[in-house]
């Protein structure tokens, strides 16, 4: 039997990604007289990078590692103006509504009866209001915001939730976080891709007995069954 499943949260509830990628472009667009636009991408992205391990995952962080990229980028030539702008781009990202992917709020109406562990992370300000702007707080016996994910991080929620590795499945839309940590464990991990992942989360799928993929959480109920059956 399954006795919990957990679901992460961005990109896999509710879009995400999406307002990093219109923000970037919006940052590279700010930047354009100083450097060509892929270069100011991949500049940004090495330095969020490097901040993982100062400011953790989250719309704060990135707005401080937007204001990094603009100072080197520019050698210090950035003017405050600019500054603004960039920190007017993450507070309006602070402050956008949370739109709920297809077939979320079906695929959790089949798994009201199971137990369900929400699992994110990030900023815990901006992940408790994304949580309660969504609705869907209601729909989980528990909820857990880390700082990341990782086998450690997942042992000490399973030690909580008083839940077996082998009777838990994470469902997400990081290889990275949300299935391979579970699988080292002795979980299922249920890869569902999203289209603007971050370029941080990708790896690599193992070739695993309990590594899934999905190509919408509509399935994951069919999954959970099979694999309560010895079918998956």
């Amino acid at each position: 039997m399954i006795d919990a499943i957990g679901l992460d949260a961005d990109d896999t509830l509710w879009e995400n990604e999406t307002f990093f990628r219109v923000t970037e472009g919006e940052f590279v667009a700010l930047l354009g007289e100083y450097a060509d636009g892929a270069d100011i991408a991949s500049r940004l992205l090495d330095v969020e990078r490097a901040n993982l391990a100062r400011y953790g995952f989250g719309i704060k962080g990135f707005m401080l590692s937007m204001v990094q990229t603009a100072i080197e980028l520019t050698d210090g030539r950035i003017d405050g103006h600019a500054i603004g702008r960039i920190l007017e781009l993450g507070q309006e990202m602070l402050a956008h509504p949370v739109d709920l992917l297809p077939g979320v709020a079906e695929a959790l109406d089949a798994l009201a009866d199971r137990r369900l562990i929400l699992i994110t992370k990030g900023d815990l300000i901006d992940q408790e209001r994304k949580i309660a702007a969504s609705g869907l707080a209601d729909r989980f016996d528990a909820i857990e915001i880390l700082a990341d994910k990782s086998s450690e991080t997942y042992s000490r929620v399973l030690f909580r939730a008083d839940v077996a590795p082998d009777r838990f499945v994470m469902v997400g839309n990081s290889m990275k976080s949300d299935v391979l940590p579970v699988v080292e464990l002795g979980g299922h991990g249920v890869f569902i891709p999203h289209a603007m992942t971050w370029a941080i989360e990708h790896a690599d799928a193992p070739d695993h007995p309990r590594a899934h993929r999905l190509d919408t959480i509509t399935a994951l109920p069919a999954l959970i069954a099979r694999l309560e059956d010895g079918r998956a």
